[in-house]
């Protein structure tokens, strides 16, 4: 009796161990090696190449032509808007801004002229380069066979179900390019491009030649119509100490609209690209900062949004210095800078 109850446990160990159900039993499309779970995933990674597979993924259908045709209408459109507004802001800045300041001093008008042109040049140049570079196309790589692909040689890549292609980590497939984009950040319609490893620091410095473009056509204007503003009449102007606070700023409102009417078609240009100007630039400012946190922290736009509490690289200034690619001396300097703020502050807390 003694023994039989010893040999019970064994074959049940025996039939645990042998009968495995074929429901868990796939293929890796990366290397075609057939792995063997003992329970079921919905996502699963080969052991040898490394490739993560979804036991639910199929080809997709290609999106169909009403959609591809809006989204190419969409970034025609606003491509088409964005270049007539850079066009309006510099021609109509130097027909109504530039007689003003060349009224002041022929070397101040030449001055400013100069800073126009390669404001102007500085930020038609990194457009196009945003634009018309590719945002990154992931390199051809060989898959499929398991003597093709060697150990861990698709280490956490995917598979693109629109491109039927291998998908390297941080990438993603935009369905407007119709194309998978290396550490893709977002797909932007005013350039009617992605936004990618290879195009990144161009639409960034694009932003900020925006901003600083924007801001000097601001100031310019707002001094040009300054001096230009049909003279203010305030009629009541001996009885303000008398009026109330509301009744003095309706007054001077009153008298700003009421020269408004006599502004020349130079004047109504130069209003209309002060306000242009601004609001422009509080939004391409505010884009600008997101950008630069996201490069901060090692991180892109749509790693973000999908996953916000997850750290997909070490955070610091050294993500910015890289990503501007900085002469060494200056790289040096500024991450020695933050290098010594950081001992600073793990000597304070030690102190602590």
């Amino acid at each position: 009796m003694g023994e039989q109850q010893q040999q019970e446990p064994l074959l049940e160990v025996e039939q645990c161990v042998t009968s495995i159900p074929e429901d868990h039993e796939a293929t890796c499309w990366g290397c075609g090696l057939r792995l063997v779970f003992s329970s079921y995933s919905p996502v699963y990674k080969c052991g040898w190449c490394g490739a993560v597979t979804q036991s639910n993924q199929t080809s997709r259908k290609p999106d169909t032509v009403c959609f591809s045709h809006w989204r190419r209408f969409r970034d025609g459109f606003f491509v088409t808007v964005l270049v007539l507004f850079m066009l309006f802001v510099i021609c109509g800045g130097v027909w109504a801004v530039y007689p003003v300041v060349f009224s002041i001093s022929i070397f101040c008008g030449i001055f400013h002229c100069t800073v126009a042109a390669l404001l102007s040049i500085f930020t038609i140049a990194s457009y196009c380069l945003a634009s018309f570079r590719s945002a990154g196309t992931p390199a051809g790589i060989r898959w499929g066979s398991y003597p093709m692909v060697g150990k861990n040689y698709l280490e956490n890549y995917t598979f693109c179900t629109y491109c039927s292609k291998p998908k390297p980590p941080r990438a993603h497939h935009c369905r407007s390019c119709k194309t998978c984009v290396v550490d893709m950040d977002h797909h932007c319609p005013f350039i009617g491009n992605c936004v990618g490893a290879s195009n990144h620091r161009a639409f960034v410095i694009f932003l900020i030649s925006v901003v600083t473009s924007c801001s000097y056509a601001a100031i310019m204007t707002i001094y040009a119509s300054y001096h230009i503003w049909p003279p203010l009449v305030f009629p009541n102007v001996s009885s303000y100490g008398q009026m109330g606070s509301k009744k003095v700023l309706m007054e001077i409102i009153t008298s700003v609209a009421s020269s408004a009417f006599f502004l020349s078609a130079r004047g109504i240009i130069l209003v209309y690209l002060a306000f242009a100007s601004l609001s422009v630039n509080a939004g391409i400012a505010v884009l600008l900062c997101q950008q630069l946190s996201l490069i901060y922290e090692g991180n892109t736009y749509l790693s973000h949004i999908s996953s916000p509490t997850d750290i997909h690289g070490e955070r610091g200034s050294r993500n910015l210095v890289r990503f501007f690619g900085c002469p060494y001396p200056l790289s040096r300097l500024l991450l020695g800078y933050t290098n010594t703020g950081k001992l600073q502050d793990n000597s304070g807390s030690k102190l602590l």
